[in-house]
């Protein structure tokens, strides 16, 4: 297979799938918890960079395609690697419904304001397609999409993150918690929709088949990638909460153009530009978790671990029924959600669901990593891993809906994620009895 991408366009891949629009929609998913969310986002960052270290130590020594899954498999085998396979596979085709639904708030600043939801699921259905062409049209198109939408993407934040923060006013972040729940079930709560914005970190390990000098070029990307997104989420959010009063951020889906219109002394010029940015921003997301939702199942169904149909690859040199299925599934998934629930109850739905689904390898990951590194008695990976590890945990256990007294709503989450678990036991069974070996794990240098 051809390594079509250099460090840059690593480093783009992972700047590009963790900031798409999850980071722009948190101010009005997290209105209903309040500015204490700022603290939740805090230690999401430190799970983040621990996540983004870790599995950078990993790609490093075992530089094989798929990430995630491929340390799972060679840590616990053939079956581990199939639930981890198909756990993150179920994370990058709902995440893309979940991303798709929080671009829709912003494609809606312009279009279809009033919100209807056939509407809403036309529009949908054009960001979840339109960066499936893409993919189908070649790894090299894709990269160059993906560079240019992440420059792109940067500069709504960059300003957001330095001119944004003279703009605060104390006054709004009073009162901190408006959840009715404790300090720390509020943190915890507001937590597991934080993550969603991370998910991202592995995606230079899952397409390593694809980047040049493995090896050397996918722990960097990792490490630079996430350490860029962390400093102007962190900023950024703490700048539209001082900017914006909560009341406003809870009624307004585009809460970064709300920012931006305050900061430019009023008017709409400000906010819809920013909007278009994030149009962008979301477009570019798409993109690269387009081409995630394909590489996992590519990689497992080399090792006779997925159907064998996923490994097939187009003229094009591309996985074409990997992008296409996926693309098909998120459609699905986000047209699902749209009925009878509100664009935020739909959003942050299948951005908890994303959650439980992609800490399952991240977990197994730090498990494959503490198991690895104990025995090399590597001190400083092995505490990484283990607070990997009890990051993953907390996402998984926080991962409900709040603020609704329905209990499939509540639950809704976790019922997604298991109809999805359930929908993988007879593709396990159809594909046990071809599954090769693991690999062997190379000592650590």
């Amino acid at each position: 297979m051809n390594r079509t991408l250099g460090l840059p366009q690593a480093t783009a891949l992972i700047l590009g799938t963790i900031i798409g629009v999850g980071i722009f929609n948190l101010p009005y998913s997290l209105a209903g918890i309040g500015p204490i969310s700022i603290v939740a986002m805090v230690l999401t960052t430190v799970g983040a960079l621990a996540l983004a270290v870790m599995f950078a130590a990993l790609s490093r020594r075992l530089p094989a395609d798929g990430g995630p899954y491929a340390y799972a498999r060679a840590a616990f085998g053939n079956t581990v690697g199939f639930a981890n396979a198909w756990s993150y596979w179920i994370t990058a085709w709902a995440g893309n419904a979940a991303i798709v639904t929080g671009w829709v708030f912003y494609v809606e600043h312009f279009v279809n304001k009033d919100g209807k939801v056939l509407w809403s699921i036309v529009i949908a259905l054009i960001g979840l397609w339109l960066p499936a062409l893409v993919n189908l049209s070649g790894v090299k198109n894709m990269g160059a999409v993906q560079l240019w939408t992440t420059v792109i993407k940067f500069i709504p934040l960059v300003i957001m993150s330095t001119m944004g923060l003279f703009f605060i006013s104390t006054a709004n972040f009073r009162p901190t918690n408006v959840s009715g729940e404790s300090d720390w079930k509020a943190i915890g709560s507001a937590m597991a929709i934080c993550l969603f914005s991370y998910l991202g970190v592995e995606c230079a390990a899952v397409a390593a088949a694809k980047v040049r000098d493995p090896a050397r070029n996918v722990p960097r990307a990792t490490v630079l990638g996430t350490l860029g997104a962390a400093v102007v989420y962190l900023l950024s959010l703490i700048a539209v909460f001082g900017i914006v009063p909560l009341t406003t951020l809870a009624d307004d889906k585009a809460s970064y153009s709300a920012a931006a219109n305050v900061m430019a002394g009023g008017g709409t010029w400000a906010g819809d530009l920013t909007a278009l940015a994030v149009i962008v921003s979301g477009f570019g997301a798409l993109n690269g978790w387009t081409m995630i939702c394909a590489e996992m199942p590519l990689a497992a169904a080399k090792d006779g671990v997925f159907p064998a149909l996923f490994g097939r690859m187009s003229k094009r040199g591309v996985p074409a029924i990997g992008i296409l299925s996926s693309t098909v599934l998120g459609s699905v998934a986000m047209t699902v959600s749209y009925m009878g629930a509100s664009g935020a109850t739909v959003f942050n739905t299948l951005v908890l669901m994303t959650g439980i689904t992609a800490a399952i390898p991240y977990a197994f990951s730090a498990l494959a990593q503490f198991k690895w590194r104990v025995k090399g008695r590597l001190t400083r990976d092995a505490v990484i891993a283990v607070l990997s590890l009890i990051f993953s945990v907390l996402f998984v256990w926080y991962s409900r809906n709040t603020g609704d007294d329905r209990w499939f709503v509540v639950w809704g989450p976790f019922l997604m994620a298991g109809g999805a678990f359930v929908l993988g036991i007879p593709v396990y069974l159809s594909v046990r009895n071809h599954m090769t070996a693991p690999p062997p794990v190379p000592a650590h240098e």
